[in-house]
């Protein structure tokens, strides 16, 4: 594989925290990374050298979750003292408070647009907030436990949280409905998130283990058993091929996805690995630790483009359904210097092979489009005999 150049390696570390670190995100541009602790403050680093790092003062209690919002104007953090924060990352430090959690906020996500804003807390509670009218919006509370992460989906449409009831839950943001649980018989789930395509989400869970669910079949996708302790946090690269997770174990682990296997294993930290994740462009990728660290490491591996990447894909993996859309490859121009009539021959060779290959996309996507379908006119089916039910009820 052209894409594995090198292996990641540690860019710099940044110390200032005074307790271990809970939360980590890059800004769009990778010029800022947001860290929060659990010593009550938000840090914001810059990534270019001899520039100072801000410390922000606000929150009166543990601050669990930061995330920068997609144009890097504001950075949002989640606390123990049960409120939500959206801060300027600029030399004041500048912050409103979000207030209407009864309990510890463990997380905070900003939908692609930066619109909204979406919050999981202990109060067993999912809520989503617009951003600049600071309103809250409603409530999503099926969970009976805990609510330890809640992200969006990257078109805004669903949304999935993971809760100490042992369930992540699937949900429709327009209708507020619950679309469909996992249920998680070994652990609980620590985090929780999407894949850059939307088709799928993965979970880390205190069982050790890192699941892959496909979110239009429900079905587990793939099942990593790699870590020795919990782990806490994961990070898709924007790639979508690859997954970083971090662990009590202190590692944390690259997964090739399209392979299904494990690819690096990083010791950097001492003492449990809490949080990861990959900057926007997957170039780099941030963790912190229980050792009140924050460290920046090197993609490397993926250094040459993704184009490369896709290209080595096995369409036998158990994700290609995800990339229905990447195996189309550009038909090369052919060489001029070869006579007319060769030339017309070889281009119609490489066209037919280009239309076989479309086809070969279409027949797979038809056939995903069925399987959705029946998919739908089952849950279809379940609503109006659920309806029947409930007139039949109220009749009675």
């Amino acid at each position: 594989n052209t894409g594995h150049c090198e292996d990641p390696s540690l860019e710099r570390h940044f110390k200032g925290h005074r307790d271990a670190v809970t939360s980590v995100d890059f800004s769009l541009n990778k010029k800022q990374l947001a860290s929060g602790s659990m010593d009550s403050c938000l840090m914001i680093w810059s990534m270019r050298p001899q520039m100072r790092a801000y410390r922000f003062v606000g929150h009166k209690d543990a601050v669990m979750c930061v995330q920068f919002s997609p144009s890097g104007h504001l950075v949002a953090s989640g606390s123990r003292d049960k409120t939500v924060r959206l801060w300027v990352p600029s030399v004041k430090g500048e912050s409103t408070v979000f207030r209407a959690h009864t309990a510890t906020v463990r997380s905070v996500h900003f939908s692609s647009d930066g619109q909204s804003l979406v919050t999981a807390s202990d109060d067993k509670t999912v809520k989503v907030w617009t951003v600049h009218r600071q309103k809250f919006l409603f409530s999503l509370s099926q969970h009976i436990n805990w609510v330890r992460c809640a992200r969006f989906s990257p078109d805004g449409r669903l949304i999935v949280s993971a809760s100490d009831d042992k369930t992540v839950k699937l949900w429709d943001k327009t209708s507020r409905e619950c679309i469909h649980s996992f249920c998680e018989h070994g652990g609980f789930v620590n985090h929780v998130d999407f894949h850059p395509s939307g088709t799928c989400i993965a979970a880390a869970g205190t069982d050790n283990t890192v699941k892959v669910w496909d979110v239009r079949m429900n079905r587990l996708l793939q099942h990593y058993q790699v870590h020795s302790a919990v782990v806490n946090s994961l990070s898709f690269h924007p790639s979508g091929n690859y997954l970083v997770t971090a662990s009590n174990d202190s590692t944390l682990k690259i997964l090739d996805l399209l392979e299904g296997r494990l690819l690096y294993t990083l010791h950097g930290h001492q003492g449990p690995a809490t949080c990861v994740a990959f900057s926007r462009a997957g170039d780099f990728f941030a963790s912190g630790g229980s050792d009140e660290q924050v460290m920046v490491w090197k993609t490397n591996f993926d250094a040459a483009d993704y184009g490369e990447v896709l290209k080595t894909q096995k369409s036998g993996s158990s994700l290609s359904e995800m990339d229905c859309g990447v195996h189309l490859k550009k038909t090369k121009t052919q060489d001029s210097g070869r006579s007319h009539e060769q030339q017309q021959d070889s281009s119609l060779a490489t066209t037919l092979e280009h239309i076989m290959g479309q086809l070969d996309v279409l027949t797979q996507t038809v056939s995903i489009l069925e399987q959705r379908l029946t998919l739908t006119e089952d849950k279809l089916k379940e609503c109006l005999e659920n309806q029947q039910k409930i007139i039949q009820n109220k009749v009675n």
